[in-house]
């Protein structure tokens, strides 16, 4: 893909995005879909951008509770808070959801101004900021989410947050029925009966991933 169309590389040229993947020691990744990208545990120095495909942030707890904290697609990143944090150990695990590639970047060098592209590294950390906050945003997202003690309000909570993303009451979720109920920290059973119900009640239309929001 266009590098210049990713969160990282966003404003840069091609031929400045050159420079820097020299800098960044970049490496290119591919990864097949399940397979682990990074595992709770490890430490990583570097960022990950995926290329193509999607990955999906996970956490488990002693008891083997999972919880999706969210998806990474094309053009975004991940692991940049473990990356920028030497030896911190990750808290998440990271996983391909269908055949995916990744660009790796050392994050290190990132905050290191080289003679080469110094010039380019202000742009470099003013965009990885940017990532920070919207990822803060989107934790916050999924905090309200989860805040409602039911079902049906945590799926309409979660449904009405797609619709205003993409500006359209019918739209593709990223997540299988599993995935969904990890995200919402829901009964899966319990989530798809809830599903069937709002479909009955006239609030929604679905196949697969995609739904219909009706108003």
């Amino acid at each position: 893909m266009n590098l210049s169309n990713t969160q990282l590389f966003q404003g840069l040229q091609e031929q400045e995005i050159t420079l820097l993947l020299d800098c960044l020691n970049a490496v290119k990744r591919s990864y097949k879909k399940g397979e682990t990208i990074l595992s709770e545990g490890n430490i990583t120095e570097n960022i990950g951008i995926v290329l193509s495909g999607m990955v999906i942030i996970s956490c488990n707890d002693i008891w083997g509770n999972n919880s999706v904290l969210g998806n990474v697609s094309t053009g975004s990143v991940f692991a940049e808070a473990y990356a920028c944090i030497p030896g911190q150990a990750m808290l998440v695990t990271v996983s391909a959801i269908e055949d995916t590639e990744i660009l790796f970047l050392n994050v290190g060098r990132v905050f290191t101004i080289c003679s080469n592209t110094c010039f380019f590294h202000t742009k470099l950390i003013k965009n990885l900021l940017g990532i920070f906050a919207h990822k803060n945003i989107q934790l916050s997202q999924r905090i309200q989410h989860t805040s409602s003690k039911s079902i049906r309000d945590r799926l309409m909570s979660y449904f009405s947050q797609c619709a205003k993303y993409y500006g359209n009451n019918s739209f593709l979720i990223p997540y299988n029925r599993q995935q969904l109920a990890d995200y919402l920290n829901v009964d899966r059973s319990s989530m798809c009966n809830e599903l069937s119900k709002m479909q009955k009640d006239g609030l929604i239309d679905y196949k697969k991933n995609h739904f219909i929001l009706k108003t």
